[in-house]
């Protein structure tokens, strides 16, 4: 017998020893022989001799207690590996047309396989590396994984409720092994980053948005759960896809839409009471209805409009300090905004709450507040005039009167807006790359700001309204450049760098979570963000903002999570809200000083240590 055939025989004979070691085997009628495993949920899909991934049927879902925590998509062995090559081709494409996507992923490709080896070492790795391996787990390279995530999908991570599910989701919840979730990050796929409709593909997102809460705010692992939540697609291009992992079929709408996400919360909250839900990417116009259905009821907020407007926010009033200026100027303002989506009205709302604040709160203040901006997206200027306006928008429609004092004409476009109002920001939400052309960037020469700030925050990095090049060249080093993805710091010569802020959501959701968690608050207030936005505005230096640093590196995200995490217990106990945690009841934070409270953050915080292990025999 030659080595080869006495190899494959060994192999088959070790195979089926360790079958018969951890299963019963019997012969059915129609002679194929059904395995008995002692095995359900996680744990059979974790066991390399017994998973099927997306090839396990629904009868064998239902019976392995597996519902939910697959795709919906059920496939076969050949479709399977037809899915693998079909990744394989896509990444040897990518390796001869681009030279730095194809490093990205397969840098989230081995953290990924280090993540399903050995949880503990993949966060450690994580803190140790954090600048540098955040843009990998999150902005930008996790837009490129939800873009190709069927291709990329090996292991389950979290659970998919599908509207397929429903009337069973109360008890597809118990299918997670987990007895205590403290985060769960949700969302539909149907505005990924600034990709669009994506599916079940943006499951990706909330794995990412996960791994940071572990990382930067010591949620322990645990106690975290990524969730998709599939109502179908309007992707044509996935809908045609044979190998897409989701519902093929167009998405819900209206009541039908509403049910869903109302079972899923319900579920999750009936099991796990004390969760903070995060929503992260649904299309504006559900992120708006569903934070305001639910934050009066639920410990939940939306990133995407409260997380990105805490983080602009704190970046405007770095900004106001970099002009050298207290930040109660910050009502002075001008500002110019592009994108009216999900995003941008969220910000444009948390800006004229913050200006009206400073103003004093009264209808007068907010009026005045409201006066400060102008909203443009691809129809050109907001105004009143404009039929069929998004009612979330409609705030602040330019009046028709004041537009002909400002010379500007229905309809202005961008660079038009920014030549008449001479605005201090220009702030970018549009999702738009290139946005703000050499000709609008040209208009912003003509500010009447001592220090005008660019915020180009679109993600991910082919999204950028412009880059920190294009922007310091054209206009100069006194200016402030702020952006969602990362860029690096621009040499202007003569020992002269333009700084390059990531207003990275990073910065806040993780102490925003941290601090929701330890408060034991029901529900997230404006209070909280605010106080988590005006924290991190805080959080630099007079030195550091004065040579147009406004955002602190990555690499101190843990000291930054822990210092917003105690603002939001601070705001949480002025507001009579806090619960308590654990041990800690309420009576007893409320008499914690700054000190003990800072303490009290950091004792919470998860750290990836090993721990000892001992074996016990029933």
């Amino acid at each position: 017998m030659g080595i080869g055939n006495k190899l494959r025989l060994n192999s088959r004979m070790l195979h089926r020893r360790i079958l018969y070691s951890s299963a019963r085997s019997f012969t059915t009628t129609e002679g194929h022989r059904p395995t008995i495993v002692h095995k359900r949920s996680l744990d059979i899909l974790h066991d390399p001799w017994f998973n099927k991934g997306t090839a396990f049927t629904m009868t064998e879902r239902d019976r392995l207690d597996l519902r939910g925590l697959l795709p919906p998509s059920v496939m076969d062995s050949e479709q399977q590996i037809q899915r693998f090559m079909t990744d394989l081709k896509r990444l040897e494409e990518q390796a001869r047309d681009g030279p730095s996507d194809p490093n990205a992923l397969a840098k989230w490709r081995i953290l990924n396989r280090l993540h399903d080896r050995n949880e503990t070492m993949y966060y450690k790795v994580l803190i140790a590396n954090i600048e540098e391996y955040a843009p990998i787990v999150y902005t930008p390279t996790v837009g490129l994984v939800c873009q190709n995530y069927s291709g990329l999908f090996r292991r389950p991570r979290g659970m998919y409720f599908s509207s397929e599910d429903r009337g069973e989701m109360m008890s597809m919840v118990y299918n997670w092994p987990a007895e205590q979730v403290d985060m769960i990050v949700v969302t539909d796929g149907s505005r990924i980053l600034g990709l669009g409709d994506l599916g079940i593909h943006g499951i990706g997102i909330s794995v990412g948005k996960l791994d940071l809460y572990v990382a930067a705010a010591g949620i322990n692992p645990q106690r975290v759960l990524p969730v998709m939540i599939d109502v179908g697609t309007n992707n044509e291009k996935l809908l045609k896809d044979p190998l897409y992992l989701g519902l093929q079929q167009h998405r819900l709408e209206n009541d039908e839409y509403i049910e869903v996400i109302d079972e899923f919360m319900e579920a999750v909250f009936t099991r796990w009471p004390h969760v903070i839900v995060q929503f992260e990417d649904f299309q504006s116009k559900w992120a708006f209805k569903l934070l305001q259905r639910y934050r009066s009821r639920y410990r939940m907020f939306n990133d995407d409009v409260q997380g990105t407007a805490g983080v602009a926010i704190a970046g405007l009033l770095g900004a106001v300090r970099a002009q050298g200026r207290p930040m109660l100027d910050f009502p002075k303002m001008k500002i110019v905004v592009a994108g009216a989506g999900s995003a941008g009205i969220g910000v444009l709302n948390t800006a004229r709450k913050t200006m009206a604040r400073m103003l004093g709160n009264t209808e007068t203040a907010f009026e005045s507040a409201q006066s400060q901006f102008w909203v443009v997206d691809a129809q050109g200027l907001i105004t009143e005039g404009r039929d069929n306006i998004d009612p979330e928008a409609l705030p602040f429609a330019r009046k028709t009167k004041e537009m002909e004092r400002q010379g500007l004409k229905e309809g202005a476009s961008l660079v038009e807006v920014v030549r008449e109002v001479k605005p201090d920001v220009l702030l970018g939400l549009s999702a738009v790359g290139g946005l703000f052309s050499k000709e609008v960037l040209e208009a912003m020469k003509g500010s009447t700001s001592t220090r005008p700030a660019i915020f180009a925050m679109s993600n991910p990095t082919k999204n950028a309204e412009c880059t920190a090049q294009e922007a310091f060249s054209i206009l100069g080093d006194n200016i402030i450049f702020a952006s969602g993805s990362p860029f690096k710091n621009v040499d202007l010569g003569n020992g002269h760098v333009g700084h390059c802020n990531q207003g990275n959501n990073m910065y806040l959701f993780p102490g925003i979570g941290l601090g929701v968690l330890l408060s034991g608050t029901p529900i997230v207030s404006d209070g909280m963000l605010q106080a988590a936005a005006e924290c991190l505005a805080a959080y630099m230096s007079e030195e550091e903002v004065l040579k147009g640093i406004i955002y602190p590196p990555i690499s101190r995200i843990r000291d930054i999570t822990k210092r917003i995490a105690a603002a939001v217990i601070k705001e949480a106990i002025e507001e009579d809200l806090v619960g308590g945690y654990r041990e800690m009841d309420a009576r007893e934070l409320q008499k914690l000083n700054e000190e003990e409270l800072m303490a009290y953050v950091e004792n919470n915080m998860w750290s990836p240590e090993y721990p000892t292990l001992v074996y016990k025999d029933d």
